[in-house]
């Protein structure tokens, strides 16, 4: 997942509808209207739509490849976006949506694999098998080679598309043929079946790592998030944790919401954050604080902590229940929003900054850590994690003293 800090509300959009013939200049020129349509209806916006004509004619005429005409549509409307130039605004076709959304839910029915694609061959592998899932139950291992799905090639698919396949499969079980690696180097080809099931990740983990110390890590604020949290903090409470190291290291954000909700299970009665829109609407997020953290707290966090990561670091830093180690956060203090259309694809556009609740922007900036500790190059002991165990047993001892 990208760096992003995004509003998951959707908003309906008025989109005008074009029948398109059978030809790509048909196409094109009604998807180049009902993007002029938003735009504008100028003069530069009528030669926009004559150029693009002109273009589409072209193709017609002398294109000597096949011509998908849905791909040209889709690459029209993303290349508006990208005209941005802004890496966190996107269009995305009603494919990628769904799967977008099934990636910030944090859970769907689904194999419980992540799929990879190999850069140089372009083979498609099991990067990651989720632990409980039923590709990992069935015997699918990470590094495996997928080849087919159901008898169906994946030669020359995409990563969505073949994803996308197995979300639609009526049928539970899925047969999915693999290739994989022997002792001695030789590929064995096999089938397995795998019957869909409902896969939920985690994104939080939690332990106790002696001294009363609990540790609990979250990797993304996703839709489940929030309740992970909650149920390991406390299996963490019951284990008699007397402090607490929060890892937000290499979490690239998520949702808003998630990392709000989160936040209202530790943070005292006050602002968590506020977001400014272009027009200055400012819309604020609030703690009631009826469960504020009373035990000493390190958040540990660094250059690949983002977005909401950064939201959460910040709340607890203003706040002041806790200490930051590690190095500085990412700097992404940028809102977006995700905007439905009418025929199921989708729009995330950059639609707002946010504030710490001292009224800090960290964009392009990111916050500081209390503590500066930078990782430990090639090496197997985490000096960053060393560290937050040390200051936060010296937070107990400040305590104790007061």
């Amino acid at each position: 997942m990208e760096h992003e800090e995004q509003r998951r509300k959707r908003h309906p959009v008025h989109w005008k509808s074009f029948v398109g013939g059978a030809v790509c200049a048909a196409v094109l020129f009604a998807a180049a209207a009902a993007v002029l349509w938003i735009a504008g209806d100028g003069p530069a916006s009528f030669r926009s739509t004559a150029k693009v004509a002109d273009i589409s004619r072209l193709i017609d005429s002398v294109y000597m490849g096949d011509i998908d005409e849905q791909k040209l549509e889709d690459s029209m409307y993303a290349g508006l976006v990208s005209g941005l130039e802004d890496p966190y605004s996107r269009y995305y076709t009603e494919e990628e949506r769904e799967e977008e959304d099934r990636s910030n839910a944090g859970k769907y029915e689904g194999l419980g694999v992540v799929l990879g694609q190999m850069k140089d061959t372009g083979e498609v592998v099991i990067v990651q098998c989720y632990d409980g899932g039923s590709a990992s139950e069935a015997g699918v291992l990470p590094g495996d080679i997928l080849y087919a799905v159901d008898g169906e090639s994946v030669e020359g698919k995409e990563l969505s598309e073949i994803s996308g396949a197995i979300q639609q499969k009526k049928a539970k079980d899925i047969v999915l043929t693999l290739g994989r690696k022997g002792e001695d180097g030789a590929e064995q080809r096999m089938d397995i079946t795998v019957t869909k099931g409902k896969v939920q990740i985690s994104y939080v983990t939690g332990e106790m790592l002696g001294d009363g110390i609990g540790y609990l890590a979250i990797t993304q604020f996703t839709g489940v998030t929030s309740e992970q949290f909650r149920e390991t903090y406390q299996s963490l409470k019951e284990q008699n944790m007397e402090r607490l190291i929060i890892d937000l290291r290499d979490n690239p954000g998520g949702l808003l919401d998630a990392v709000c909700d989160t936040l209202r299970q530790i943070l005292p009665e006050g602002m968590i954050v506020y977001i400014e829109d272009k027009a200055g609407h400012r819309e604020e997020y609030t703690c009631d604080g009826e469960t504020p953290i009373d035990i000493p707290l390190v958040v540990l966090v660094n250059e690949n902590s983002a977005s909401a990561s950064e939201i959460f670091a910040g709340a607890v830093k203003d706040h002041g229940i806790g200490t930051l180690v590690g190095t500085t956060t990412f700097g992404k203090g940028i809102v977006q929003t995700y905007y439905q259309l009418s025929d199921g694809s989708e729009v995330k556009l950059t639609t707002a900054k946010y504030f710490t609740p001292n009224g800090n922007n960290i964009h392009g900036t990111g916050i500081e850590p209390d503590i500066e500790v930078k990782a430990a190059e090639g090496g197997e002991t985490d000096g960053q994690l060393q560290k937050a165990v040390e200051v936060v047993k010296g937070l107990e001892k400040a305590a104790d003293l007061g």
